[in-house]
């Protein structure tokens, strides 16, 4: 075993949020399901992280009830599970001595925001010298608003705002710059059909 799948913040936290209804892909989690099957019959590792940001009173404080896996992901009891407060999963756990003690030396990493913790943890996982497949439409976000935009604002002030940036336009950004620089990108399709391939 030389492979992980890194399954990032596929979490309750965020439909829990108004802002859900704007996600990118809101049956993300199908899309996961299928890498880790995909990952279990290869005997790679599966880890599942999840964002927490305790004493917050948000969707992120653990003692809300929603920073847990959402309903339709299937864990297994031998696959860790950590929780990170920080954007990458690497700076606040035990990731990576995880993933050395088992030698992995590969990562496919998946999960919520492609822009944010999914993008940041692929950065730094091609730093520390890990090979990344980032897999873009097991990835979801939302859209994002100009950085002049006034805060509090309502989703559909959000989306009537034409400096608003779409999911879309965010998913294709971040597949440019990770692009050949820190990862492959790659679809579900394609690593099926390669695993296929080597089966």
């Amino acid at each position: 075993m030389t492979r992980a799948l890194i399954v990032i913040d596929v979490q309750e936290s965020f439909r829990a949020r108004p802002l859900w209804e704007t996600t990118s892909d809101p049956k993300v989690a199908e899309q996961v399901n299928r890498l880790v099957r995909l990952a279990r019959r290869a005997g790679d590792l599966v880890v599942w992280v999840l964002h927490s940001e305790p004493g917050s009173g948000d969707v992120f404080d653990p003692a809300l009830g929603h920073v847990r896996l959402m309903a339709e992901l299937e864990r297994r009891d031998e696959e860790p599970l950590i929780h990170k407060t920080s954007h990458n999963a690497f700076t606040t756990t035990n990731l990576q001595q995880l993933l050395t003690e088992r030698g992995i030396r590969e990562l496919t990493v998946c999960g919520i925001r492609t822009e944010q913790c999914v993008e940041t943890t692929t950065r730094v996982a091609s730093d520390l010298g890990y090979q990344v497949t980032f897999v873009t439409d097991a990835t979801a976000t939302h859209p994002i608003p100009h950085r002049d935009a006034p805060a509090g604002r309502s989703v559909a002030e959000l989306l009537a705002d034409p400096r608003t940036l779409s999911a879309e336009e965010v998913i294709r950004r971040t597949e440019y710059a990770l692009a050949g620089r820190f990862a492959t990108i790659a679809t579900v399709d394609q690593l099926e059909a390669a695993a296929g391939l080597r089966a």
